[in-house]
């Protein structure tokens, strides 16, 4: 059976340290007598594995658990993880399953330095974290980050570098292979917009960077498709666009701001006894809110007390739905005043309507 599997190296009750760990080795820089010795696609990616590795962190949890015979509390090794730089102020990001229900959260530089690290925020709906530590700016290099006007191709080269198995620093390099994938989050909700990419991603891999050939970000690695749990060709990678809104939020606000359509949807088990077979029925319209504003309308009775239907939501922006949580599931990948197109009916007459996205 093919599963779906987070790519975080579990080492529970192992005796194996952090400081134990093999070390990352850094050729050094390309010299001139080198360079006639090597293939231009060689040399791209030794450049920006020893420009982006100082980028990378290792990121290790633990957890308190108590004896159930003299109620001591230990501390045992919960994972393995990685993650990357943000900024100079000691934000680190990693996958919001590497954090999981951590006590205690430690990052190892690139320089071997160790810090405790403190929880900014979460996105579960994304499996993002935003962590800090207190490092000096000197020690810290922030990755670099793809510009929004910058396309990702199917094809384009794939380079990850992460902690496979708690191996500090490791390089895998291929391709994207797809783009516009879409994966569960531990919220039971989808993340749309995912890369697909063969570079070799493993357990302990969960919350490093993929990059292109320049050495910037397009994703955040997160997820594996696999028999065994190891790379089998298959990785999944949280799109920078996505980071690079989730990120600043979390690290201002401590969360996201989700956004909605302004109304109240009506339960799937009561439109079913309604004998509504497409789409999602709209119950209420919140006042003043964007439904209201681009004219729909929810249930009402008519002069004899009958529940009279209002709007029907069909789908949004092109994409049909026909239950709450699909609706849930498209929503979180808007953002706040984003404009989008929903198809509607009433009265068994269909209609397309604009609204901007307001907050929740």
């Amino acid at each position: 059976m093919i599963g779906i599997f987070i790519a975080r190296y579990v080492e529970r009750g192992s005796a194996q340290s952090v400081q134990n760990l093999p070390r990352p080795t850094i050729t050094k820089p390309l010299q001139s007598e080198w360079i006639d010795d090597l293939m231009p696609d060689e040399r791209n990616t030794i450049e920006v594995f020893q420009r982006t590795s100082p980028s990378v962190v290792h990121i290790s949890t633990s957890a308190l658990m108590k004896d159930r015979f003299f109620f001591n509390t230990y501390e045992i090794p919960e994972g393995m993880g990685t993650g990357f730089i943000w900024d100079k102020q000691g934000h680190i990001i990693t996958n919001y399953h590497v954090y999981g229900q951590a006590n205690r959260v430690t990052v190892r530089l690139f320089n071997q330095d160790v810090y405790e690290a403190t929880l900014v925020g979460v996105d579960i709906h994304k499996d993002l974290a935003v962590l800090k530590i207190k490092a000096p700016a000197k020690d810290l290099v922030p990755i670099d980050v793809i510009e929004d006007n910058i396309p990702i191709l199917v094809g384009q080269k794939a380079i990850a570098i992460g902690n496979p198995f708690g191996l500090d620093h490791t390089l895998t390099v291929g391709v994207v292979s797809a783009l516009e994938r879409e994966i569960d989050a531990l919220s039971g909700l989808k993340i749309m917009g995912v890369i697909q990419t063969d570079a070799a991603i493993n357990p302990g891999n969960s919350g490093g960077p993929l990059l292109n050939s320049r050495g910037k970000l397009i994703g955040v690695n997160t997820q594996i498709v696999s028999r065994s749990g190891s790379n089998a060709g298959i990785g999944f990678a949280v799109p920078a666009e996505i980071v690079k809104y989730v990120v600043p939020q979390l690290i201002e606000n401590g969360e996201v701001r989700r956004v909605g359509l302004g109304v109240v949807l009506l339960q799937d088990e009561i439109a079913q006894r309604l004998n509504i077979q497409q789409g999602v029925v709209i119950k209420d319209v919140l006042p003043g809110g964007a439904a209201q504003k681009a004219g729909l309308t929810g249930l009402s009775l008519d002069a004899e007390n009958r529940l009279k239907l209002g709007h029907v939501i069909l789908a949004i922006n092109s994409r049909p739905v026909n239950s709450r949580i699909e609706i849930l599931n498209l929503l979180i990948n808007y953002r706040l005043n984003e404009e989008i197109q929903l198809d509607v009916s009433k009265n068994n007459n269909r209609s397309t309507v604009k609204l901007k996205l307001q907050e929740l």
